[in-house]
């Protein structure tokens, strides 16, 4: 196998794209980068230049082995995509930008936009340093604009003889999805009375499987003063970057004096009981959030009368790999302050519940599910003076596509929050009581020959919008999913229309039953229809896990009763 020469020359690179020596040189350092394969071999990073409406990238390969491709396209897939390739044809070795057809050939781009600033060896692995403007009048190229950019990778692993023999569908390829545009914005100044807590599970060895959700119990200082958090940020152990999924850490319940040490899978059947009064949501991360602020009036409460001195962390394991006996101690890390702000904020989860009864059929473009947080329940949860939404973390995962939550007052729409990771409104929701918040997200299946259910798994769904707001309530989770009773009509009428008339219902599981049907395009209409009009059952939830006194309530789009549980 040939090895790209540790003293190759950059003109021997930029065959194709010659450099100019005269160029400024970048800024640096890069200060956002992210992990793209979860083996860690590809890592980029990144710098904007607002001013000049360009991005500067650096691609670090670990191996190079033949060559790299690295581009942008819609939605993550390897057709029509906006291509930049490193390759060598096993004499020669040639850098340039390229784009894939509908078929996912690969062919070299007339009008070249990469610019290539450097590339050398170093011991860590081979580095590329390149430009490139946000948008570049070139229809084949992909337009770089705030909220979510799907970056598709590959590696080249034998000479190519000339670039228009590639085919992204025969080699080794993957898709990470990042935030490319960041606020220009300096970061708000920490008091220097601050501290650090680690919350991290010590030395776990991930699981050789797709997903885990794995559990640990740190226990805070006994007595610990009232104290106010004032940032978070991850703390992910140095070649995992690209494992660990999301993390979040809950305080468990004042109510329970005690919660026993647990550290392992959040599924185990054996875990302690009381793990499941650990709720309120202290802090979320997901892969390529940046560090979060809390607004100078206001910061999130730990410790003090009231609190509980236990805290869950969760840790979300993505190993598609089935890469066996990695450790880690990965988790969050708090930054907070004795010196206590004006108001008390409050993490509110949105969305849909995670359950399988929330399905997306398979060969959709566009389909959407909708979470909701009813009048009931904020009439009953929320203060007469309302709730003040300064940010917003946004999840869903492989088959998202957007996220919205929209707030609805006297039948108005109000769009509160819309697809950005820690997206800002400085929104005051005024007198909130009464007020109904619709989650929408939007997700793209066409890659799917099978429904893709709502779970914890990366293969299944999610739906969900953290608000940070203030002052903070006891209000904890505000989701929604369909009428259960409802969904096995459903099950009914299409087995009958497609001429099954035996019923399973009870006999086997939501999912299975989803994965039983005669997909087509009624099939989905019909599903869409039931998603839209059916009742729901609501659950208007606090820290402790017990539920607000919600009365029976019918949704705005049903005149159909509510049907209240606690649950996550």
């Amino acid at each position: 196998m040939r090895i790209f020469s540790k003293n190759l020359r950059l003109q021997d690179i930029t065959i194709i794209l010659k450099p100019n020596p005269s160029r400024p040189l970048p800024l640096l350092p890069m200060p956002f980068r992210v992990p793209l394969d979860p083996r860690g071999e590809l890592q980029l990073a990144w710098n904007v230049s607002y001013t000049n409406q360009e991005i500067y990238m650096e691609l670090r390969v670990a191996e190079l082995r033949h060559g790299v491709v690295l581009g942008m396209s819609d939605r993550g897939e390897l057709t029509n995509a906006d291509l930049l390739v490193l390759w060598d044809s096993g004499t020669q070795s040639y850098f340039g930008d390229a784009w894939s057809d509908s078929k996912g050939h690969v062919s070299l781009d007339s009008q070249q936009d990469y610019d290539l600033i450097e590339a050398k060896q170093k011991a860590e692995g081979y580095y590329l340093l390149f430009k490139r403007p946000f948008s570049t009048c070139d229809p084949r190229d992909y337009v770089i604009e705030e909220g979510t950019v799907h970056i598709i990778y590959g590696f080249l692993d034998k000479p190519l003889a000339s670039l228009d023999k590639l085919n992204l569908s025969e080699i080794r390829t993957g898709v990470q999805r990042v935030l490319m545009l960041r606020p220009d914005t300096p970061p708000p100044t920490l008091p220097p009375d601050v501290q650090m807590l680690d919350v991290v599970a010590p030395n776990v060895i991930i699981p050789n499987q797709e997903t885990t959700y794995w559990c640990y119990i740190h226990n805070l200082p006994e007595n610990l003063a009232k104290n106010h958090i004032v940032m978070y940020e991850s703390a992910i152990t140095p070649g995992n970057e690209a494992i660990v999924h999301h993390i979040e850490v809950f305080e468990c319940s004042p109510d329970v004096p005690a919660v026993p040490g647990y550290s392992g899978s959040c599924d185990d059947k054996m875990k302690p009981k009381k793990l499941n009064f650990c709720r309120h949501v202290l802090a979320a991360w997901a892969m390529g959030a940046e560090a979060f602020y809390y607004p100078p009036d206001a910061g999130l409460a730990m410790g003090g009368p009231g609190s509980s001195r236990f805290l869950r962390l969760e840790v979300h394991y993505h190993n598609p790999l089935l890469i066996s006996g990695r450790r880690d101690s990965s988790g969050i890390r708090l930054y907070y302050t004795p010196s206590l702000r004006r108001y008390d904020a409050g993490i509110m989860e949105l969305g849909l519940v995670y359950t399988p009864v929330m399905a997306i059929p398979p060969k959709q473009h566009t389909f959407y599910l909708s979470g909701y947080c009813t009048s009931k329940c904020t009439q009953t949860a929320l203060p007469s003076g309302g709730i003040y939404v300064f940010a917003s973390q946004l999840h869903t995962h492989l088959a998202g596509r957007g996220v919205r939550t929209i707030l609805v007052r006297g039948g108005k729409e109000l769009e509160v929050v819309q697809e950005d990771q820690h997206f800002s409104t400085h929104y005051q929701v005024g007198d909130s009581r009464g007020d109904v918040l619709i989650t929408k997200c939007t997700y793209n299946t066409e890659d799917r020959s099978k429904p893709t259910v709502g779970g914890f798994g990366i293969m299944e769904e999610m739906c969900v919008n953290y608000i940070h707001y203030y002052p903070r309530t006891q209000l904890e989770l505000c989701k929604s999913h369909v009428d259960q009773g409802y969904l096995q009509k459903y099950f009914n009428f299409i087995n009958r229309f497609h001429g099954n008339d035996q019923c399973v219902c009870g006999e086997v599981s939501v999912t299975e039953q989803f994965s039983q049907l005669e997909w087509d395009e009624f099939t989905g209409e019909v599903l869409d229809s039931l998603y839209n009009t059916a009742p729901i059952s609501m659950h208007c939830n606090q820290s402790t896990a017990r539920l607000f006194p919600v009365s029976p309530q019918s949704h705005t789009h049903t005149p159909a009763t509510i049907d209240c549980q606690a649950t996550n």
